[in-house]
């Protein structure tokens, strides 16, 4: 089973390339538009502030989403204190990290990992793992955007939150790939949509209103066969009114496309 030559749609940025390369061989013809590029954040205030208290004991949990984040924050935090102190000052607190990729960075800094959150690394299961916990004081480096769901459930816990945002998303400079797979999916060209964050649904549908076709766009959309790559990105597609038919057995890029094809018979 295949695509059998269906045009599909990604919005892919980092790993375009490979999206595209895992559509041709699952027999899919790909058209890729960026719909994001991650913006570091300069300047930032709330690293330096987050570190400050960190250095100083205020800390008893810190919480990783994403392995890129957790870089960056060591790459602007070293840029003062040096390579060695933020892991340090880590070793003294309980470290949550979401998913694989924050681990294993932790894995590197030889920070032990007292809570892993188990698939499909949401919220959901974020707070569920952390329920009985008893630290109070909490940082959270966020990922490009603020989880309110996250924050009010560990508030809820009884939990003081400092978040430590590390960067935010933008659109592209260059949005004409953007433009056309726009005009591409309102003349009803693709039959299958792929996403793998929810920020690509938000800023394809920024774009679109942009243009005056967010409407149309939804429209459009509901019209392909859509596949989100887990459980917080189809939380994403919900909000704008679209339902993903697929999320794949493990929210990997790989899976997402060869599950698609498998499950894609030529309408959704």
């Amino acid at each position: 089973m295949s695509f059998h030559g269906a045009n599909v749609l990604a919005f892919e940025n980092r790993r375009s390339k490979e999206m595209a390369e895992l559509v041709r061989i699952n027999g899919g013809e790909a058209f890729i538009a960026p719909a994001l590029i991650e913006v570091p954040i300069e300047h930032n205030t709330e690293a330096f502030a987050f570190a400050d208290r960190l250095y100083a004991g205020y800390f008893d949990m810190v919480i990783f989403l994403t392995g890129v984040g957790a870089r960056y924050l060591h790459r602007v935090l070293a840029s003062r204190d040096g390579e060695d102190r933020l892991p340090q000052a880590l070793r003294t607190v309980t470290i949550v990290v979401r998913g694989p990729k924050p681990s294993a960075v932790m894995r590197e800094w030889q920070v032990p990992v007292v809570v892993q959150v188990p698939e499909p690394n949401t919220y959901r299961e974020l707070l569920e793992a952390v329920k009985d916990r008893s630290e109070k004081s909490v940082a959270l480096q966020e990922y490009g955007r603020t989880n309110h769901e996250l924050l009010a459930g560990l508030e809820k816990q009884g939990r003081t939150v400092m978040t430590v945002p590390v960067y935010q998303w933008s659109l592209p400079v260059d949005t004409g790939p953007l433009r056309e797979a726009l005009q591409q999916l309102l003349a009803g060209k693709f039959d299958v949509a792929l996403f793998t964050t929810g920020v690509q649904i938000e800023h394809f549908l920024q774009f679109a209103e942009q243009q005056g076709e967010r409407e149309a766009a939804v429209a459009a959309l509901r019209k392909t066969f859509i596949a989100s790559i887990g459980p917080t990105c189809s939380e994403a597609l919900r909000e704008a009114g679209l339902i993903p038919v697929l999320e794949p057995s493990h929210p990997k890029m790989g899976l997402l496309v060869r599950e698609a094809a498998l499950r894609y018979t030529g309408g959704n």
